[in-house]
């Protein structure tokens, strides 16, 4: 969450910050705004609001240039959003300006001890308590030469802090140096020619460069037009890899498409296919992987899989503690990331933790991947961002290849970690005893799922209908069993979080036990109802609700004669194998969230309060 660009170089800073921020806006939009070195001084814009209608308005009154500068994009936390709390912030002499994302823990006590010396702070947020602190150590270095003065002196001060950042810093003395940081929350060098670039997420620099550093924690870089260097706070040296960004600036823009949720649904296909690609082993009735680092003996010995995710993933998860159990016959056992690491859960010998994370970055599950290391257990890690942090401190892992993914609310990252997990419970269940006739059983329904993905797409305009038949609704149940259970999880959540209807997934079974009591004729209930081995059950719920006055849309599967009569509207699934469900009957939810969320004027790709990464506890 927030979102970083800082760019030195012979061009003029300003549209190329503004340009990066607009990419990053996925990443919090609370404020906007840039410092620039222009003639010697540091001239900031600042404004509350989107980028478009806050910052660009501003600038386009108050215009800036130079080659040195930096931007942000936020999502509060410290202050609520104002001009004052937006970034940049400057030290006490005006001299030092600063982006941050992450949360400084101890700012109160910091803030106190400056203003006893006699600093003023304008804004109530620990960054500009962080300036200050850099400021003060770099006044107190002036007998440092240069750049080594203000890389020192945020070493200092960032010496002195508890908590998370990733910051960019400029100073009106050094007219060709940018210094950036990172513990806990990302940050990136964007290797250019004559140029170089600061960034938190690589979609702000693609367009420029594909060549980047990604930054470990405690990592301190000052960063030139024509060089940059890295030390590290903990080490003697800094581990420094240049990696090559595997994706194209249009793959991170809308086209002709009006949100990018909506192009990213459309993309499920192509990312259904690249998560496939490569990895069906027909010969062998198995999935193969080439990163996840475990040997098959080393596989076969895991007795036990904890699996730990936040948000969507942890929906993702709960997915995968069916197929897993199902065909490996594997314990599973799905922790929300943060629980996991704050509470002291026991873990035997043979226990391996996978995570998962779209960004790679999310920083409860980042804290879970750490504990379990430090306790001495190997992690696997499924996520969408190659070299991202979750990435390179895993023992081992799979990529999703879904591409850069920019609606908040996610949909094909989603459905990409769902194949991954089908394809990761096939390959352990082969070593143990799935049969090579219901392994292939598996593997054919997924090389299906992409041309099924297609058909269900083709329903959009009738979706679109129904989701204007209910768009006026105030609540909404999402229920179902076994399966796709956590598909009406995660239905529910993609309505809330774009259209704000208060939404809630229940198992269908766990209806009558208090949740029923809400029933009413205007309170509608999305009932994921396939052709599977609950079907006669789930089926019995959806009586209970029916007799209550209810008004009911089923998802079912093609060829269900029966469903039509037994609800108000239904949305027709292909036929799959039980087990690959959850990824179709994701897909109309999908669109049927997006086209309330429409109807109902929301600004889907920003949704209110909320920001792609959340990269603070």
């Amino acid at each position: 969450m927030c979102g970083i660009i800082g760019y030195v170089g012979r061009k003029d800073a300003c549209p190329i910050l503004v340009e990066g921020l607009r990419r990053l806006q996925y990443r919090g939009y609370d404020s906007a705004g840039i410092a620039v070195l222009d003639g010697g001084k540091l001239e900031v814009r600042k404004k509350k609001g989107k980028l478009d209608e806050g910052l660009v308005a501003l600038l386009r009154a108050q215009p800036v240039a130079g080659p040195l500068g930096i931007g942000h994009t936020r999502w509060a936390t410290h202050g609520p959003p104002s001009d004052e709390n937006s970034h940049p912030h400057l030290d006490q002499s005006g001299k030092i300006a600063i982006v941050h994302n992450g949360v400084i823990e101890n700012c109160d006590r910091l803030k106190r001890a400056l203003a006893a010396e006699g600093h003023v702070f304008v804004s109530a947020t620990d960054t500009e308590v962080l300036a200050h602190l850099i400021g003060k150590h770099y006044e107190a270095k002036a007998a440092s030469p240069g750049a080594e003065r203000l890389t020192q002196a945020v070493c200092d001060a960032l010496r002195e802090v508890i908590g998370t950042y990733g910051i960019a810093v400029i100073c009106s003395d050094l007219p060709d140096v940018m210094v950036g940081a990172r513990r806990g929350s990302p940050l990136i060098i964007g290797i250019g020619e004559g140029e170089n670039f600061l960034t938190s997420d690589a979609n702000a620099i693609v367009a420029h460069t594909r060549q980047a550093v990604f930054l470990n924690d405690y990592d301190v870089a000052t960063v030139t037009r024509e060089r940059f260097d890295v030390q590290n706070l903990g080490a003697d040296t800094a581990q420094v890899q240049i990696s090559r960004l595997e994706f194209e600036a249009q793959d991170a823009e809308r086209g002709a498409y009006p949100h990018f949720m909506l192009k990213e649904i459309f993309e499920q296909p192509r990312a259904v296919e690249n998560a496939l690609r490569g990895r069906i082993d027909a010969e062998g009735a198995t999935a193969r992987f080439g990163g996840l680092n475990m040997s098959a003996g080393e596989l076969r010995d895991v007795e036990r899989i904890v699996i730990a995710a936040t948000g969507t993933s942890w929906h993702a998860a709960l997915v995968g503690e069916y197929l897993i159990e199902e065909l490996a016959h594997l314990p599973v056992e799905v922790e929300f990331a943060h629980e996991f690491y704050n509470r002291n859960a026991p873990l035997q010998r043979d226990t391996v933790l996978l995570v998962i994370s779209q960004s790679g970055e999310t920083a409860d599950t980042l804290g879970a991947l750490r504990e379990a290391k430090r306790r001495g257990h190997r992690v696997l890690s499924i996520c969408n961002v190659v070299g991202s942090t979750v990435a390179r401190e895993a023992d081992g892992g799979i990529y999703m290849h879904a591409g850069p993914e920019i609606g908040v609310a996610s949909t094909k990252a989603f459905t990409s970690m769902l194949v991954i997990l089908s394809l990761l419970a096939v390959h352990l269940g082969r070593m143990r005893m799935l049969s090579v006739h219901r392994a292939l059983e598996i593997l054919r329904g997924l090389e299906a799922i992409p041309k099924q993905i297609e058909s269900l797409l083709a329903q959009t305009a009738a979706i679109k209908k129904l989701a204007l038949k209910y768009a006026q609704a105030r609540d909404f149940f999402f229920l179902s069993r076994g399966y796709t259970y956590p598909i009406a999880l995660e239905g529910a959540l993609k309505l809330k979080e774009i259209s704000y209807i208060h939404a809630e997934g229940y198992s269908a079974a766990e209806m009558k036990h208090g949740p029923i009591a809400l029933i009413d004729p205007a309170t509608p209930t999305v009932f994921l109802v396939p052709k599977d081995s609950m079907y006669e059950k789930t089926m019995a719920n959806l009586a209970m609700i029916r007799a209550r006055k209810g008004p009911i849309i089923a998802v079912a599967t093609e060829g269900d004669t029966d469903i039509a009569s037994a609800c108000d509207d239904v949305i027709y699934l292909p036929a799959t194998q039980e087990p690959l469900y959850p990824i179709l009957a994701t897909i109309p939810l999908q669109l049927f969230a997006y086209e309330i969320a429409v109807a109902r004027g929301c600004d889907v790709d920003k949704p209110r309060n909320l920001a792609k990464s959340v990269t603070v506890e």
